[in-house]
């Protein structure tokens, strides 16, 4: 294993913690992983409180730097722990901001975020397409891209949360050749988010190849990942419901590690976790509450790819 770290694996993260989560339904019709079963019941926040917390605080045991914001629920965001959708930071001191698709996501914003990122990092530009959203016009974040850092390739499934307008000016501005392709959901619908079908980490990729509807796009995404450097871990439509691609690749001291959910880890077979471990060491966070609402650990950590003051 290498410790050696990657543009693509930031070594620091921003993280919300929920005192007031719950399962939107605003955002269940095109979102094949979320369950509204558990929508009123009790204990719904106060399991999400602590599930985040528990992350946040083995993240920062691993070596990894976690800046922990709260919501307190006030402007009613239950999606809030997805901070990965509203922004997003790229080496050489840029961030964007996204345009949401739900009303109540787009309250998930916040200017405390930014205003750290621009004391604690080196911050040149805030890009800002969220007004984008008023004409129907929605990007969200590396949920709707999975970026490569290192290639400077944006894969993205497409979907009415990537619009093909946003995706070409956040390419254009920062500098990424987009590579869209079409998916299928187990329902036969589109792919809500990229990042559940897709992670890309230093020396790996772990795809959803099976939900990629058309085989020429399928194998032209294959060929541009293995021209990468990486090697393509396809995984199985059953395991892509587990979230085994909902992964985040990041940098610490002790070397590379992949973030996912211990329901995305056992998922995994010794084969794939074998090739994945010979260039980082899996952490597993049981997320069990927080993945009823459709996303996993890729979902809760927005990546810092800046560079510290």
């Amino acid at each position: 294993m290498t410790s050696t770290a990657s543009l693509q694996a930031p070594r620091a993260v921003v993280m919300i913690r929920p005192h007031a989560f719950r399962v939107n339904p605003q955002t269940a019709a095109d979102n094949a992983f979320q369950s509204l079963v558990a929508a009123t019941e009790s204990g719904l926040a106060a399991a999400a409180f602590e599930e985040v917390s528990a992350a946040a605080d083995r993240l920062q045991a691993e070596g990894v730097r976690v800046h922990l914001f709260d919501d307190d629920g006030r402007h009613d965001t239950p999606d809030s722990v997805f901070p990965n959708n509203w922004f997003s930071t790229h080496a050489g001191g840029q961030i964007a901001v996204y345009p949401m698709a739900m009303p109540s996501r787009r309250r998930e914003r916040r200017p405390d975020v930014i205003e750290l990122l621009k004391t604690e990092y080196r911050v040149q530009d805030v890009i800002d397409y969220s007004g984008l959203a008023h004409d129907g016009v929605y990007l969200e974040g590396t949920g709707a891209m999975v970026l490569d850092h290192i290639g400077r390739i944006a894969y993205t499934a497409r979907s009415n949360r990537a619009d093909p307008v946003a995706l070409e000016r956040f390419c254009t501005h920062f500098n990424f050749e987009p590579m869209v392709f079409d998916s299928a959901d187990r329902h036969g619908r589109p792919v809500y988010h990229t990042n559940v079908l897709m992670c890309l980490a230093t020396r790996f990729a772990l795809v959803g190849l099976d939900l990629m509807t058309d085989p020429r796009r399928r194998a032209e995404v294959c060929q541009r990942l293995e021209d990468s450097g990486r090697e393509v871990i396809a995984l199985s439509p059953a395991q892509i419901a587990e979230f085994a691609a909902n992964a985040i690749e990041l940098s610490s001291p002790a070397g590379r590690l992949l973030a996912l959910s211990t329901r995305a880890a056992a998922a995994l077979t010794d084969k794939q976790r074998a090739t994945i471990e010979r260039s980082t060491r899996l952490v597993a966070l049981p997320v069990p509450t927080i993945e009823q609402a459709g996303g996993s650990v890729r979902c809760m950590i927005a990546g810092i790819h800046l560079t510290r003051r």
